[in-house]
Parts: C-alpha cells; structure tokens; sequence
C-alpha cells in the first residue's frame, strides 16, 4: 500500500537554505523509491483555515520506505537544513 509524507511550510526564513535542502533531498526520496506528487505550486484554500506557505507531497511504495527515507543517514543530515531555515509540519499517511 503507498504512503504519502506531507510537508506543510509554514514559514520561511531562509529560502537560499532551504533550495540546497530541496536539491539534496531529491535524491534522498528517490533512493528510498519515493517521488514527488505536489512540490510547491499555487494551493487554494477552499474550507477552514490552512495558513501554509508550501505544501510537498511524495509517494512512496510503503510506509515502511518512508520510514526509511526518514530515518536515513542521508536524510538526517539535511534535516537541519530545514529546520533551521522554516517551520515546516510532517506526516505520513497510508494510502488506499
């Protein structure tokens, strides 16, 4: 079964940072057989309130890949790069 992680930016505060985070971690998606669905690009507000600068999604085979994209060496090496740079919330959903 897919699994999506969801990235939701918040806020910016250093967007030189966060484009050497973003070339760095597509290769790192990629190793672990993930891809991106949504990277950016305008996001309509249609309910509610959602008060995001950026959304990125990324498909990968399973929970268990994302996992392992998450808890990766090469991942964890660029986390800092993020979370210095943005606030940024993060989930990971099953898919159907």
């Amino acid at each position: 079964m897919p699994a999506y992680v969801i990235a939701d930016v918040r806020e910016v505060r250093d967007a030189d940072t966060l484009l050497e985070y973003r070339r760095r971690n597509t290769d790192a998606v990629a190793n672990h057989g993930g891809r991106f669905v949504v990277r950016g690009g305008d996001a309509t507000l249609l309910e509610g309130e959602w008060p995001t600068q950026r959304i990125v999604v990324m498909e990968f085979p399973d929970a268990d890949a994302a996992r392992a994209w998450w808890e990766s060496e090469e991942y964890e090496a660029i986390k800092p790069l993020r979370r210095g740079a943005s606030d940024t919330n993060i989930i990971l959903v099953e898919g159907a």
